[in-house]
């Protein structure tokens, strides 16, 4: 934790994980923190500076985007080829729906209610919250292989996501971890998607 003001360190906060990213809900005191390598998130409380709880995922797995729908307490976590809508007051899991693989970004429209995961593989999940316990694929949009981090703009309802060419990655050696692909130069591109219409807000 820092001040903004004084940008001195306030507190640090001991998380016991991998954190990946995080949704912030002001009005409950609460930072909500994606644990990649324990398929949970763990629950900061602002005042006690301190982990709380610790809510599994399951059945999702190293979840990476994270967001949150604060009007009507759930958060949204990508994982690997699957969303997971939870209780964000009592950590249970609510409803799911299948994204690709090598998720990365999770976004969510107050206004539409609309939940976005972006995926590694070259597409993103659009999800619906028909109701705070009904999640329902609405699109399974077609990008670009590598479009896996992503921003909304909640004003003209946007989805922007970089990318761009790879060369072809290269042989790993036996028994080593596959080696990311290398970009191409000057080919880094941003994508851009958003409604036909804006919907009414």
């Amino acid at each position: 934790m820092i001040d903004a003001k004084t940008t001195k360190v306030i507190s640090t906060i001991p998380l016991d994980g991998s954190p990946e990213f995080g949704a912030v809900d002001s009005a409950a005191g609460r930072v909500y923190c994606n644990l990649e390598d324990r398929n949970a998130v763990a629950v900061i409380d602002e005042a006690k500076r301190e982990v709380v709880a610790r809510w599994p995922l399951t059945p999702g797995e190293e979840p990476t985007g994270l967001s949150i729908d604060r009007a009507h307490h759930r958060l949204f976590a990508s994982c690997q080829k699957l969303m997971v809508m939870l209780d964000s007051e009592t950590g249970k899991v609510v409803g799911t729906v299948p994204t690709g693989s090598g998720a990365d970004g999770c976004e969510f429209d107050g206004a539409t209610r609309l939940a976005f995961a972006s995926c590694g593989e070259g597409t993103t999940t659009i999800a619906k919250e028909e109701t705070p316990d009904k999640l329902s694929v609405v699109q399974m949009l077609k990008t670009e292989r590598g479009a896996r981090t992503m921003v909304l703009d909640p004003k003209t309802h946007r989805i922007y996501l970089p990318s761009a060419q790879f060369q072809p990655p290269p042989s790993p050696s036996p028994g080593a971890s596959p080696v990311r692909p290398t970009i191409v130069p000057n080919s880094l591109k941003l994508l851009v998607y958003g409604p036909s219409e804006p919907p009414n807000s």
